[in-house]
Order: C-alpha cells, then sequence, then structure tokens
C-alpha cells in the first residue's frame, strides 16, 4: 500500500504524525499526555467504557446478551421486563428509584458480535440512553479461551436535563443522569455480576440463558 503525501494533509490543523513534528517529538508528546493520576472528570465526563474476560465462549456470550431478559439477572436494578405493545419494544422497572420505568430496544449483530441496548426512562419514544457491548474471542486478543466484552456508554445531553420532566412519577423523583459520576462503578458491578452468571453456568454444563418466563424478577 502506498503511503499518502504527506502534501494531502498539509492543510489538515491538529494531525500529529510521525513525519512531522518527528519520531523525538511525537514520542515526548504522548509521554506528557500520560500521568500516573488522572481527574475523574476528565477520565469518565464524556464516555465510560469497561472490559472484561470472561471464560465462556463468545458465541454463548453473545446469544445470552441478545436476549433482552436477561438483564433482569446480571444488572442490579432492571426488573419485571414485559412487552410494551410496540413490537421489539419492551418495559420494565429501574429499581434504582421508586415507580420508574425503562424501556428498552435491543439491536444485535451476530456477525459482528455487538449488543446495544436501547433505552429510556419514563417513555418510550426516543431511547437515548444507549449502551453499546461488543463480545470478542479472546482467543484472537489475548491467546486464552473465553470471550472479552467491552461496554461503552456515551453521556448524552439529556443526562444532564431530563426532556420529559412530567412523565416522572413524581416531581422529587431524582434523574437518571444524577448516577453519572457512579456509572463506571455500577457498570463494573454488574460486568462482574454477568461474568460471575456465565461463568458458573459454562463451567458447571448448564444452560447458559434462560427462557424468558424463569427470567429473575424479585
Amino acid at each position: 500500500m502506498s503511503e499518502q503525501p504527506s502534501s494531502a494533509l498539509a492543510d489538515i490543523p491538529g494531525l500529529l504524525r510521525i513525519e512531522d513534528p518527528g519520531r523525538e517529538a511525537l514520542t515526548a508528546h504522548c509521554v506528557e499526555l500520560t500521568h500516573a493520576v488522572y481527574p475523574h472528570d476528565q477520565v469518565y465526563g464524556r464516555y465510560c467504557t469497561i472490559h472484561e474476560h470472561i471464560d465462556c465462549p463468545p458465541e454463548q456470550v453473545y446469544d445470552y446478551l441478545r436476549q433482552g431478559h436477561h438483564l433482569e439477572e446480571w444488572t442490579c436494578s432492571l426488573r419485571d421486563f414485559a412487552p410494551s405493545g410496540t413490537p421489539g419494544l419492551w418495559v420494565g422497572r429501574d429499581r434504582l428509584e421508586d415507580d420508574t420505568e425503562i424501556y428498552c430496544r435491543v439491536s444485535a449483530n451476530p456477525e459482528a458480535m455487538t449488543v446495544d441496548y436501547h433505552c429510556s426512562w419514563d417513555q418510550g419514544e426516543k431511547l437515548w440512553m444507549i449502551y453499546l457491548m461488543r463480545v470478542v474471542p479472546a482467543s484472537l486478543v489475548l491467546d486464552r479461551p473465553g470471550s472479552v466484552v467491552t461496554w461503552t456508554n456515551c453521556r448524552h445531553p439529556y443526562y444532564d436535563d431530563n426532556p420529559h420532566p412530567g412523565l416522572a412519577p413524581r416531581p422529587d423523583r431524582p434523574w437518571v443522569g444524577d448516577y453519572w459520576d457512579l456509572f463506571y462503578a455500577g457498570h463494573t458491578v454488574e460486568m462482574n455480576n454477568l461474568k460471575a452468571i456465565l461463568e458458573h453456568r459454562h463451567r458447571n454444563g448448564l444452560p447458559i440463558g434462560v427462557p424468558p418466563a424463569r427470567a429473575v424478577t424479585r
């Protein structure tokens, strides 16, 4: 593959490539960007990404995640999902706050093994809380059995400003965005739950998933 001429990039501001400013300057800049301690907002202010190795075959991990009712097993607070009446859209309760409905639609791609949960509190018209998950064969990236699961959440503007305050079950109900600073910790707990469930069932030869009627609801 021929290298793209530097002249074609000369007018683009902000590029840092080894040709300019040079190897030493580029390395020095990367060292400058590397710190021993980072402020919480700098790391988790706009995006929250976690990842984990799970000792379970990737196809089974993907199949478990793509079935949305399993959210009732491994998440901390999502329970009691049922069809909303709109095809593909489910409604349940988020026990993080009393009397709070959460709507969810699952978008899954078997070839890429991605599973995206499109969710929202209080209403199902605009699903803006989007949780992006990907399952990667650990044999490819870690040279070991099992799966690597990544999970990214982006800080949509609605986290800072409830677009439908009139739909809240009560005026003093806290908003989901009030918990953003705890997302990394909360998602880590949930990822550990996912790992524990899948590894236990795989290790003991048990069915990885459960039918919707048997999903955990309390």
